[in-house]
């Protein structure tokens, strides 16, 4: 029997999305099977998913509520491994991927269990959007970089498109949902590697991200609340203290970076700066209590 792989993608409002991207009789006669994780908005936006859904033979995870993106994920993951896939692929539902490279990471998975993979990722205008991530451990800042290191401290791959198995799912503990949204793959990618896995980008492969597709022209006040916010939240899980301490230092900075990614009328906006100053607020109160997430105790016991 060929391999197969569930394709996880969590719908928030984008049904017209998952229609572009995942629809076709090109999906139907892949080894790809999509699980659609519905985070609950309307009735209607459930009711419209769920024929979109019979007409592809997609499978329908309901959330009576939003729980975020991670969760989202852990629901699709859990619903896939419950019929016995072995095999996964997470994608944004702004995400293009056509079956070749579908194809190519899951024979990437079945080949190295072992190794989280992700595709080169460019925008709908070309442009070269991630190839590979790193943490600054100075200012507490993702990055990317082209051809960045994947063996290096710190390293992570973006959750607009992974591929794994599910035993290495298993064995990281899945996306946590303390997160709700943002960093969320950045945790992820050091659970795997903490779990004995590696990270890999394949360069040979490209996938189109429209680039907040989900989101709207903009930065949402969401983005902005939890950009602030969980950036301490990943310090205070993995780094010792005078580190976390130093990303408090640099919080006033990082969140100002973060309000002005969407232009500087944000700064004008006072749902946006609110949202920002909450996130940090929030972010600097658990990085000093220590009271966030799954602890890296925790972690180390689930490892073993």
């Amino acid at each position: 029997m060929n391999p197969s792989i569930a394709v996880i993608v969590v719908n928030y409002g984008s049904h017209d999305l998952l229609a572009r991207n995942f629809a076709g009789e090109h999906w139907k006669s892949g080894p790809a099977q999509v699980f659609a994780v519905d985070n609950f908005t309307t009735r209607g936006e459930r009711e419209t998913l769920r024929a979109l859904a019979a007409d592809e033979g997609w499978n329908v995870v309901a959330s009576p509520t939003n729980v975020g993106f991670g969760a989202g994920v852990d629901l699709g993951v859990a619903a896939a491994v419950e019929q016995g896939y072995e095999n996964l692929l997470l994608v944004n539902p702004d995400v293009a991927i056509n079956q070749d490279t579908v194809g190519a990471l899951l024979q990437q998975v079945v080949r190295e269990p072992m190794t989280m993979v992700s595709p080169q990722i460019v925008t709908d205008a070309g442009k070269l959007w991630f190839d590979g991530g790193f943490v600054d451990l100075e200012s507490g800042r993702v990055k990317t970089a082209k051809g960045a290191d994947m063996a290096a401290p710190f390293a992570w791959l973006s959750g607009a498109c992974l591929a794994l198995s599910a035993d290495l799912w298993n064995r990281s503990g899945g996306f946590d949902p303390a997160y709700f949204l943002y960093w969320e793959d950045v945790d992820f990618s050091q659970r795997v590697v903490h779990a004995g896995g590696s990270l890999l980008v394949r360069h040979d492969l490209k996938v189109v991200h429209a680039v907040g597709g989900t989101q709207g022209e903009g930065k949402s006040a969401v983005y902005l609340k939890y950009n602030t916010r969980n950036r301490l939240l990943f310090a205070t899980k993995w780094l010792p203290r005078q580190t976390v301490r130093r990303w408090i230092r640099h919080t006033p900075v990082e969140s100002y970076r973060v309000l002005v990614r969407g232009g500087r009328r944000s700064l004008l906006q006072w749902p946006m700066v609110r949202a920002a100053v909450t996130g940090s607020a929030q972010g600097v109160r658990e990085a000093r209590t220590g009271s966030a997430a799954k602890t890296q105790q925790e972690l180390n016991g689930q490892s073993r």
